[in-house]
């Protein structure tokens, strides 16, 4: 019996074997952009709210949430195609993205701000 391994390669160079994805990975990507898109719908059924039955206020608040659920689509959408993409190529690099949710975080939380101060500065109603 021999001792040497099966396989024997010049040293230093690299055997290329086809790696196999997992179907479950095209599906958590799929999941991961139905989570966004369901977040969206809920920011989106708000800005309604607000729209339909708000005052001027609520018309311009409306307005912000709608922008950043817009916002939220698109981001989702492109990260939902590069991470397919990337898949497919049976990219080895990270699938996360840093800046993209932080950014809408801020937005949002700046929309949930502007809307608060024009409640508190908005006009006030004399009775």
């Amino acid at each position: 019996m021999s001792t040497q391994p099966l396989l024997q390669t010049a040293p230093g160079k690299r055997i290329a074997l086809p790696t196999r994805v997992e179907p479950k990975v095209f599906f958590a990507n799929e999941r991961t952009f139905l989570s966004w898109l369901n977040f969206t719908v809920i920011l989106g059924g708000l800005a309604m709210g607000l729209l339909n039955f708000g005052d001027k206020v609520g018309r311009i608040s409306a307005g912000l949430f709608t922008l950043v659920a817009v916002a939220a689509m698109i981001y989702a959408l492109f990260t939902f195609h590069w991470r397919a993409r990337s898949i497919r190529m049976r990219g080895q690099g990270g699938f996360d993205d840093r800046f993209g949710p932080t950014i809408l975080a801020v937005a949002l939380l700046a929309a949930v701000i502007v809307n608060f101060v024009l409640r508190v500065v908005g006009p006030k109603s004399s009775s």
